[in-house]
């Protein structure tokens, strides 16, 4: 509801003046600034001159919204003319000079808040302005803004006076669009400055990047020589107490032999991590050779199950290796498949006081996949704790804690990784454990990607800001059967991942927008894309609680390290894993 203050003809010039001064003194006692009182009252003589010399002459009203909540000042100025034919053009600027129109309305248009034009052939057209009331705006009498517009129209304006004050006003906007440019000047400094210390915080973050690799390099080979120093000591100290203990050069009596025995004890414990320490350090450097051969399962049951034996010191557990006869061959590096299993082996023995650990194998012949598991009576691992036992120096206390590096578990799921395969656990406390390494069956044969149930192609989404390196994992991709989607980075990740749901999903982590870490979170907490395996490949030296943060990807692999058998490999293998844990979800 608005209620009229006053309205005035517009009959003559005169008239389109007296409009302008009668808006500005209303703007003015309702509590306008100086800028504000300039728009309305320009915007105002504007469709007033209009409305006076297309439109064949009309009035203008001042009106309010409701007296109890006063929010805007309206002006109405209805013409007698014929009307406006194409509104849009004329607003937009592209016509002028047409009945009722002039070259005012676009303008006014930009000068108030509210913009409304009615208009029809033959009835005149009615143009509503706006200007909202400040809350600190005064809140005069009816009456009082009455007599103030009345007034006006008896007054002759004085047109040197009119032209002084418009001249007033213009210098006053000149100044204020002066200040506004210098502003704009400020702010454009202040933007360059920060775009520069933007840019030269990404330098820093390079050079920090470049000095962690580096960091990570020495780290490597520091280890990687300092193992094989430790290792000739170790080897000699070995030797030593087995001359001792074989009594080459006489009987030593059985509490010297017990000393003996702890010493070849913890120089095999040192040895043993040492030699973990060395393998970390070649997979970390990527200078760990696979040196694939074909080979079976039983074989090298029958190898592990005799090196195994000095480790069976506990008589009430029972090492079995379940009958692999009927198995295929495998194609793979025998020796670090054996390696993985005895860590399995050697954990379940270390942790089980008694019953059994079951060593065995079954082939997927549909998934060409060769599924190893050790299982063991042993007290169990905390649900909690199952992911921290693949993290390097980590262990769990519990009551049959007999020392250990912590490397074996992380060094098996690099391994596996290198493979192109991966290794799980299933525990329950009190109830015993079972490892679990699943590898191909030849490893280094790309194959045919596994087709959806539906038969359609298998999909994998690449998600990095580097093009070249996307054309790398694409050739790879491509060349193992998959199809492939791309994203520059991990927000268009998410919207191809959305749109198009691919079966699998290759990650980077430094990229613009939404980084890799964050692209990953976001998969994990959507409903529809949590269950798509994500394999992350970055040339990032990662902290572990960076790789903590990545717990919910398949793998983590190095750029460095890429290889097209490797990454076939494992994409095949997390889309393995997938298919093998859907029925359970």
């Amino acid at each position: 509801m608005s209620w009229t203050i006053a309205t005035l003809p517009l009959k003559s010039e005169e008239d389109v003046v007296s409009a302008r001064l009668a808006t500005r003194r209303v703007a003015e006692l309702l509590g306008f600034d100086s800028r504000h009182q300039t728009h309305l009252a320009t915007a105002v003589s504007e469709i007033a001159r209009n409305a006076f010399q297309h439109g064949g002459g009309g009035e203008l009203s001042f009106a309010l919204d409701a007296p109890s909540r006063p929010k805007l000042f309206s002006v109405v100025v209805q013409d007698h003319g014929p009307g406006i034919a194409d509104v849009d053009a004329v607003l937009q600027g592209r016509r002028s000079g047409t009945a009722a129109s002039g070259t005012g309305l676009p303008s006014a248009q930009r000068l108030v808040h509210g913009f409304d034009l009615q208009t029809a052939p033959g009835e005149g057209t009615c143009v509503t302005l706006s200007q909202r009331i400040g809350s600190s705006s005064a809140r005069l009498p009816r009456e009082k803004l009455q007599a103030a517009v009345k007034l006006l129209p008896g007054v002759r304006p004085d047109p040197l006076a009119v032209v002084h004050e418009q001249q007033r006003e213009l210098i006053q906007s000149l100044s204020d669009l002066s200040e506004r440019e210098s502003e704009t000047l400020r702010l454009r400094g202040e933007l360059e400055e920060t775009n520069r210390g933007v840019v030269a915080l990404y330098t820093e973050l390079d050079e920090k990047a470049e000095q962690l690799r580096s960091v990570s390099d020495l780290k490597s080979r520091f280890l990687s020589h300092m193992s094989h120093e430790f290792r000739t000591p170790l080897n000699s100290i070995l030797a030593l107490s087995r001359l001792l203990l074989d009594r080459v050069d006489g009987e030593i009596n059985a509490e010297q032999e017990r000393q003996v025995e702890y010493i070849r004890r913890s120089a095999q414990a040192l040895l043993e991590m040492v030699n973990d320490l060395l393998d970390l350090a070649k997979v970390e450097a990527g200078k760990l050779e696979m040196r694939p051969s074909e080979f079976t399962v039983a074989e090298m049951f029958g190898a592990l199950r005799g090196s195994l034996k000095p480790l069976q010191t506990n008589p009430a557990v029972d090492l079995v290796f379940e009958d692999a006869a009927a198995l295929p061959q495998m194609v793979a590096d025998e020796a670090k498949v054996a390696q993985v299993l005895r860590n399995f082996i050697s954990n379940a023995l270390k942790f089980t006081e008694a019953g059994r650990v079951v060593v065995s194998a079954h082939c997927d012949a549909v998934h060409q996949r060769m599924h190893f598991a050790v299982s063991d009576t042993g007290i169990g691992i905390p649900p909690e704790n199952l992911r921290m036992i693949f993290e390097e120096f980590t262990q769990i206390e519990s009551g049959l804690q007999r020392g250990g590096t912590g490397l074996g578990l992380p060094l098996s799921q690099r391994l596996a990784t290198l493979m192109g395969g991966e290794v799980g656990v299933r525990s329950s406390v009190g109830e015993g454990s079972t490892f679990t390494l699943a590898l191909p069956l030849r490893w280094g044969e790309a194959g045919v990607a596994p087709v959806a149930a539906d038969g359609t192609q298998r999909r994998v989404l690449l998600v990095d800001d580097e093009e070249p390196f996307r054309y790398v994992l694409r050739h790879i991709a491509e060349a193992g059967g998959f199809g492939v989607m791309e994203a520059a980075d991990g927000a268009a990740g998410l919207e191809v991942a959305h749109a198009h749901r691919p079966d699998l999903i290759v990650l980077d982590l430094q990229m613009p927008r939404m980084n890799g870490f964050e692209m990953l979170d976001a998969l994990s907490g959507d409903a529809a894309l949590r269950d798509t395996p994500v394999i992350v490949c970055t040339s990032l030296a990662l902290d572990l609680d960076q790789k903590r943060s990545l717990a919910a990807a398949h793998a983590i692999v190095s750029k460095h390290d890429i290889s097209r058998d490797a990454l076939t490999s494992l994409m095949q293998a997390a889309l393995n894993a997938r298919q093998k844990e859907a029925p359970q979800r």
